[in-house]
């Protein structure tokens, strides 16, 4: 008797493929989400430098900037071709890479530090904002399936995106005639501002308000997204429903916060604590949009990254106890058990080896559980089952169990089984 099984897997159709999708890729992702980190851990180092570390302004853009990268490597590693991955990387990308050159240029032209590019991270700080600015609504816009909402849109993303990039060639140009013009010192820059750039003689002063009709533009299409995302909801279900939910949540919070910053009630002139943190908080509050994506990610398995969380999640436990292991062990011998040096380190490296699979193993069931459930209940499906084929010796018994356990394992569009006496 020989049995087969013929299962079709349960497919869903992706975004749809763009010409930017060929240079997508998980490599390229890889290397976007590297970069975007670099720019992060740089930050504090920069601060330090530029006479300029302070709490709120290392832990307000640092709490800003992490989760849109995170995320946005999370979603663009697993669905490249997708493009909130690849936007939510440019709004923490490039905010990261503003905030960077503003203080590196002020260490420059403000400390007068002899450091080498400061004309390139004036100029980079005072129009990488822009992209940010530029993303930030798109990620409303096309989510959850990277989509306009229809071919109409296209016009109005357009028109949007040339505003952008006039706002983008204005704070270029303001930057290059300072630089031209030999005006850039202490008192015409601004470190970490959102133009970095200022106190510039009046005839290009006009230079850096051709940002404004782009700002204009970029609040009402924040407003028009979540309208389309209202919409959307209303016609949604089930899951899909669940992940329109939590989106909606985070941009309504990024709508206060606009709301907020535009009348001026979070200015932070006060010399008053809790009116200088209250001025803080609309800005950590556009962390908002990135953490209710990855709720809908993760929870809602809205791009099935279960799998890369868990394994980045496993290895870096794995990594805090084997370190944590080999330190406490050379301590051990090095002090108490007052063995030579070598001889200490050589056995606590001989226990953190020894100890690496049965660990890894087992953080790996323990993540798993949580991150990345359908490989785990596929693993308990099978184990199961094979624990009954032991005892069974019903040919219709075998054959229910055999299909209830690919059913529920792999999910299939359709199952049968062959059997030939």
């Amino acid at each position: 008797m020989s049995v087969g099984v013929i299962a079709g897997p349960a497919t869903e159709p992706g975004p749809p493929a763009c010409r930017l999708a060929r240079l997508a890729s998980p490599t390229t992702a890889l290397v976007v989400g590297l970069v975007a980190a670099a720019l992060l851990a740089a930050f504090a180092p920069i601060l330090v430098v530029a006479h300029e570390f302070t709490l709120s302004n290392f832990g307000t853009p640092f709490l800003i900037e992490t989760p849109y990268v995170a995320v946005g490597f999370l979603v663009a590693r697993r669905q490249p071709q997708t493009p909130i991955g690849w936007l939510l990387l440019t709004v923490g990308g490039a905010t990261a890479l503003s905030g960077d050159s503003g203080y590196y240029a002020w260490a420059v032209y403000g400390l007068h530090r002899a450091l080498p590019l400061g004309p390139l991270a004036l100029v980079l700080g005072n129009s990488m904002a822009q992209f940010a600015l530029l993303a930030l609504p798109l990620v409303i816009l096309v989510f959850p399936d990277g989509r306009l909402p229809s071919r109409r849109w296209r016009w109005v993303v357009g028109v949007y995106a040339g505003l952008r990039a006039v706002a983008v060639a204005g704070q270029v140009a303001f930057a290059a005639s300072a630089l031209i013009g030999h005006h850039v010192n202490a008192h015409t820059v601004n470190p970490g501002g959102g133009s970095i750039v200022v106190n510039q003689p009046s005839g290009t002063s006009w230079l850096s308000h051709l940002d404004a009709p782009a700002l204009v533009a970029c609040v009402l299409l924040i407003l028009a997204s979540v309208g389309v995302q209202v919409a959307r909801y209303r016609r949604s279900t089930g899951v899909r429903r669940q992940q329109m939910k939590s989106l909606m949540g985070g941009a309504m919070v990024c709508v206060l916060a606009l709301l907020a910053l535009g009348s001026g009630t979070a200015n932070g002139n006060s010399s008053s604590l809790v009116e200088e943190i209250w001025s803080q908080i609309p800005w950590i509050a556009f962390s908002a949009l990135p953490i209710s994506i990855s709720v809908a990610v993760l929870k809602y398995r809205l791009y099935e990254v279960d799998r890369l969380v868990s394994r980045t999640l496993s290895y870096a436990l794995l990594t805090a106890l084997l370190v944590g292991t080999f330190i406490g062990l050379v301590a051990l011998t090095t002090n108490t058990l007052a063995l030579s040096g070598r001889v200490g380190v050589a056995a606590s490296t001989l226990v953190a080896a020894a100890l690496f699979n049965p660990l890894r193993l087992r953080i790996q069931r323990l993540v798993d559980r949580r991150f990345n459930r359908a490989r785990y209940d596929a693993e308990a499906t099978v184990a199961a089952f094979t624990a009954r084929l032991r005892d069974a010796v019903e040919i219709d018994s075998i054959r229910g169990d055999l299909l209830d356990a690919v059913n529920r394992a792999v999910q299939p569009t359709h199952a049968s089984v062959w059997i030939k006496p």
